[in-house]
């Protein structure tokens, strides 16, 4: 069924980020504890209705709580289905404040019409620096040294420890955090080397390799820096662990089911890897104080950690900056770069208008019907935007102020409108 939403205009300012609905009733809920940076923009600029869980929820929480909702913010944990999103009658977008966006029914939002952001580089930096600090602990086996000084025991001894410098670093996809990785290593004398299945621009002295085999077999530390698809689940299994260089180390900073945890356990208990730093798992608790198991736990030279990868102050300032900028710019403006969903478009404001957002299937003749609609009531376009995908078409529309509702209810009438909003 086509969905419209239309609101209308209940006072215009000269300015023209003044939106169409009153602020204090636009809704707008943030779950997970998402960061504070994330709330100002918007309490600032008069948006007083914001709600903040600090859990995430489950599908029939989340039902209950979205009916009137216009801003979603959520993090990893909360998964937005197809259920969800058809109770969410008022949703206009979803900002992931995290780097990925799996947790959303992206085909569910885009036939809806709702915008989804996220941000995928706030906390590439976090990662890294964790990546190569854990490298430094596992090479130098520090993990065993420190259970045993826990323990009551002293461990002072070089076997089996070493420096960074000289050794080979395997990057397993070459993307936003995997070049960062990279440039960090070679300035600590690593050796680089990487295997991304797109070509791609080495950043330094790295070069790539020609195979997964190749990579693996060659690397002192392999970091896995891969999104989790059906191309990629299990990617380091029994088969592959063969080819790795005998005593190496494994680091997996990317998604839990890339890694075969059962068969990394093995290969570790067997003395043909040296060590690993496991950060994200196949499964895990929902919130603290949960019990949580993995095949490697109580293993020699491993060191697990609570998926906290992008966990540091600045990366969740710098998340909440980013995709609460890209929430406001499109509530206020319109702006959807950034968007999985409805095409991206950047576009200044213009005075003495009022803009109004048109999303619909992308289909043949719509734009055609959209000025024949308008031009036959003698309702002037000051301005006019449109992007389409495979799915949506998006189109922005600046008239003249004085028609504007004459024009949204013209609009409503083209065929395949999911949504119409008055923006200003």
């Amino acid at each position: 069924m086509v969905l419209i939403q239309i609101t209308f205009i209940f006072a215009f300012m000269n300015k023209p980020a003044n939106t169409s609905y009153p602020k204090e009733r636009i809704k707008i809920l943030f779950l997970e504890n998402i960061s504070d940076k994330a709330v100002e923009p918007f309490k600032s600029n008069g948006y007083e209705n914001v709600k903040r869980i600090n859990s995430a929820l489950s599908e029939e929480e989340l039902i209950a709580e979205i009916k009137d909702v216009h801003l979603l913010g959520i993090r990893s944990k909360t998964h937005i289905s197809a259920k969800v999103l058809a109770a969410a009658s008022k949703l206009q977008a979803i900002g992931c404040f995290c780097i990925g966006i799996n947790q959303v029914d992206l085909k569910a939002a885009t036939k809806a019409g709702i915008v989804v952001f996220n941000a995928p580089y706030s906390n590439t930096r976090s990662v890294a620096e964790l990546v190569i600090g854990a490298s430094i602990m596992l090479i130098r086996r520090i993990p065993d040294k420190n259970r045993a000084a826990h323990e009551g025991l002293w461990m002072k001894e070089a076997k089996g420890s070493y420096e960074l410098r000289g050794k080979t670093l395997g990057i397993i996809g070459y993307g936003n955090i995997g070049s960062q990785v990279s440039v960090l290593a070679e300035g600590l004398g690593m050796k680089v080397k990487f295997y991304d299945t797109e070509t791609k621009l080495p950043l330094g002295n790295a070069s790539a390799a020609k195979s997964l085999k190749d990579l693996v077999s060659q690397s002192d530390i392999i970091s896995l820096h891969i999104p989790e698809t059906g191309q990629t689940k299990n990617l380091v299994n029994r088969a592959n662990l063969k080819f790795f260089k005998k005593g190496s180390i494994l680091i997996n900073y990317a998604r839990g089911e890339v890694v075969d945890l059962k068969a990394l356990a093995a290969a570790l208990q067997e003395g043909r890897l040296g060590g690993a730093a496991i950060d994200v798992y196949p499964w895990e608790p929902e919130k603290n104080g949960d019990r949580f198991e993995t095949p490697l736990q109580g293993l020699a030279n491993v060191i697990l950690t609570p998926h906290i990868g992008g966990s540091t102050e600045e990366a969740q300032e710098n998340i909440g900056e980013d995709v609460s900028s890209k929430l406001f710019q499109y509530l206020e403006r319109g702006i959807t770069n950034g968007s999985h969903t409805v095409p991206a478009i950047g576009l200044p404001p213009v005075d003495n208008a009022h803009r109004i957002l048109h999303i619909h299937n992308n289909i043949p003749g719509v734009l055609s019907a959209i000025n024949t609609a308008l031009s036959k009531n003698n309702i002037n376009i000051v301005g006019q935007y449109l992007k389409t995908n495979d799915e949506i078409g998006y189109v922005v529309l600046d008239v003249d102020k004085k028609l504007s509702k004459q024009a949204v209810e013209l609009l409503k009438l083209v065929k395949g409108t999911i949504k119409v909003r008055v923006l200003y």
